[in-house]
């Protein structure tokens, strides 16, 4: 990680120092307004919150974008960004890894990989809501790699209630969920 990226993650604070394994949902930094790109300047954006603002985000999305954003907004929109955009990360190092379908889509409707798909679809998604926006963001900055994960590298994560008993390394926790290589 970048000094400039060590900065600006330090700086907010929620976004987690990559030294730090937990990070608690105390205050959702969801924003309400979506100003155009041309609002705000890229080279001035400090925070992930900024970098979010600064998405142009419409409901014209690729079926991959589409996929990864319901991950988000399934998995995480009642998280922080962070926490959001950690699960966008592990979706995205899945489709990478070889290990898993490698196409976002493929990961998403895996047999068994998230409770939110059923059979071969998804629930219906309120597209006019701030959390769909915020999931369509973050996905744009996960795909465009514009702002590293907290837990970075994290193939699997999970949520705290339950308890797979997994024999992985765990590399940290944000929000509602713990993340492992």
């Amino acid at each position: 990680m970048s000094n400039d990226q060590s900065a600006k993650i330090s700086a907010n604070a929620s976004v987690i120092n990559p030294t730090q394994t937990t990070v608690e949902p105390a205050q959702l930094d969801l924003p309400t307004s979506f100003p155009t790109p041309n609002d705000i300047d890229a080279t001035t954006v400090s925070t992930l919150t900024d970098l979010v603002r600064t998405q142009a985000v419409d409901n014209s999305l690729s079926n991959e974008k589409h996929c990864l954003a319901s991950a988000v907004y399934f998995e995480a929109r009642g998280e922080s960004l962070a926490g959001q955009l950690a699960v966008a990360r592990v979706v995205l190092a899945r489709a990478n890894s070889g290990r898993f379908p490698s196409t976002l889509c493929g990961v998403i409707f895996q047999k068994g990989q998230f409770s939110f798909v059923r059979g071969a679809s998804l629930p219906p998604i309120q597209t006019d809501s701030k959390y769909w926006r915020n999931a369509v963001a973050i996905s744009n900055i996960a795909l465009d790699n514009k702002w590293q994960s907290p837990v970075e590298g994290a193939l699997f994560f999970h949520s705290r209630h339950v308890s797979p008993g997994w024999r992985l390394t765990r590399i940290g926790s944000v929000d509602n969920h713990i993340f492992y290589r």
